[in-house]
């Protein structure tokens, strides 16, 4: 079954998208080698990562990691921990591997909602709501600083007396300390049943071989009116889990969360952390 998003047609045909700013989700389809960004989107990752570590083969390297490790979770929380609903928040241009497909690789049945603020992601919307699909997708357009408006879109499919895997990947770097994403989180962890888990990656300023500074720098002047990074310790990194269990091997690197076949030996410097963490 399909779940259509719930903006009306005649205001999804209003939406307009400015290739002349840069975008945060453009930017990461770059990284990962797709097509669906700009001539700025370009402009502003080359220069940007110039200074990342690695460069922008380095930057590259680790957007297929975090995409690696999204998998990996969804892979253990749709197989192991037995979940059977995702709400993705923030989850960028869609790709072959996104959370819907790997979920359901697992479990059939699962259900999943998208939830987006980019224009050119709502555009490829259309693309997720498959109708011979034993399970049930559906996007939305949401914001994190809007978790109540988020549950009350995603409740048309989701059912929030039942566990609910909240998936945050790459996402909580680009809301500033100001917009309150630690209120925001919680707010949403609470929202969902005991059982629950919490999936998060978010690049760090703890890290060797290039100046995150600099990269911050970079995006934060050519992005001030769209997502501006907002970069943070280890340790600000698991507030966003405090009161959860953490599922091990705890908050590192996502390229040694759970390492699979796929994934081999990655000992690179990385400035990106990944966890999960399950509600009691």
């Amino acid at each position: 079954m399909i779940h259509r998003p719930s903006t009306p047609a005649s205001e999804r045909d209003l939406v307009t998208i400015d290739s002349t700013v840069a975008h945060t989700s453009r930017i990461y389809d770059y990284l990962l080698g797709g097509t669906d960004n700009f001539a700025i989107d370009r402009e502003v990752a080359d220069h940007a990562f110039a200074a990342y570590p690695g460069g922008l083969d380095g930057a590259r390297h680790d957007a297929r990691a975090n995409r690696a490790f999204l998998g990996r979770a969804v892979r253990y929380l749709a197989g192991e921990a037995g979940i059977r609903q995702f709400l993705d928040i923030g989850t960028g241009i869609p790709n072959a591997d996104n959370t819907h497909a790997v979920a359901r690789s697992v479990a059939p049945d699962a259900r999943i909602v998208y939830v987006d603020n980019d224009p050119i992601v709502l555009a490829h919307a259309h693309a997720l709501l498959d109708p011979t699909a034993e399970g049930r997708t559906a996007y939305v357009d949401g914001d994190l600083r809007d978790p109540q408006g988020i549950i009350d879109q995603a409740a048309a499919t989701l059912d929030f007396r039942q566990p609910v895997a909240l998936v945050l990947v790459g996402l909580l770097h680009v809301i500033p300390d100001d917009s309150d994403p630690y209120g925001h989180v919680a707010d949403l962890v609470e929202a969902v049943a005991p059982g629950s888990y919490l999936v998060l990656s978010h690049l760090t300023s703890d890290v060797q071989g290039g100046d995150m500074s600099v990269v911050h720098g970079r995006l934060d002047e050519r992005m001030r009116a769209t997502n501006p990074p907002a970069l943070r310790s280890r340790d600000d990194v698991a507030r966003f889990l405090d009161g959860l269990d953490l599922v091990e091997p705890g908050v590192v690197p996502a390229a040694r969360w759970r390492p699979d076949e796929a994934t081999g030996a990655d000992d690179r410097p990385s400035p990106l952390y990944a966890a999960v963490g399950r509600k009691a």
